[in-house]
């Protein structure tokens, strides 16, 4: 399961991740907590949403959008790769979860959020990555085989699709490479 702030995150940071997922037929579900309504283009948001899972071979009734007014805000890292609000809050909720839920034997994984140099360095992350990952065992390197993917999913968000969004899916090491670890909620606190 993918726990996303906003629809278009999934097109902009995870599009890697669920790519290979999909790619092996996992079951796979989505969990947007907003619409993204903050500039009263909820709905409008919303059917991108669901255009993009469509490009990305997620499922349909495997998507759920919440729309709660108290779960506007609420699975990045405690960065959230941008430092952007709500993706702190969603690591944020995810790890209150799995120290609430200990006994569940739940694992969940966060993206790693990179450097200004190695977030914008696009392909030429891959090989950093692996660099990276080569002192650190415990992360995960996964590689998008697909990029073209993810400039067609990020397109269906045609709200947000301005100049900026499309320079940032072209140059960012995001639409080429993930990289992610595990959760541990013992050595992790709520700030």
């Amino acid at each position: 399961m993918f726990v996303i702030a906003h629809p278009d995150d999934e097109s902009m940071f995870f599009s890697p991740t669920i790519n290979y997922f999909t790619s092996t037929a996992c079951n796979l579900h989505i969990l947007c907590f907003s619409t993204g309504n903050a500039d009263g283009m909820g709905s409008i948001r919303d059917q991108e949403l669901h255009r993009a899972c469509a490009v990305l071979k997620v499922p349909l009734q495997q998507l759920k959008i919440l729309d709660h007014p108290n779960l506007q805000i609420i699975t990045f890292d405690n960065y959230g790769v941008s430092g952007h609000c709500n993706h702190r809050d969603v690591h944020r909720g995810v790890l209150k979860f799995l120290q609430t839920n200990s006994g569940r034997n739940v694992k969940a994984w966060e993206l790693v959020s990179l450097n200004i140099f190695r977030k914008y360095c696009g392909p030429v992350d891959i090989w950093l990555s692996i660099l990276s990952a080569k002192r650190h065992p415990s992360k995960v390197i996964i590689i998008n085989k697909q990029p073209w993917k993810s400039f067609k999913a990020m397109a269906q968000h045609l709200s947000q699709w301005v100049w900026f969004r499309k320079l940032f899916v072209l140059f960012s090491s995001y639409t080429y490479v993930n990289t992610l670890d595990r959760i541990n909620p013992e050595s992790n606190e709520l700030l």
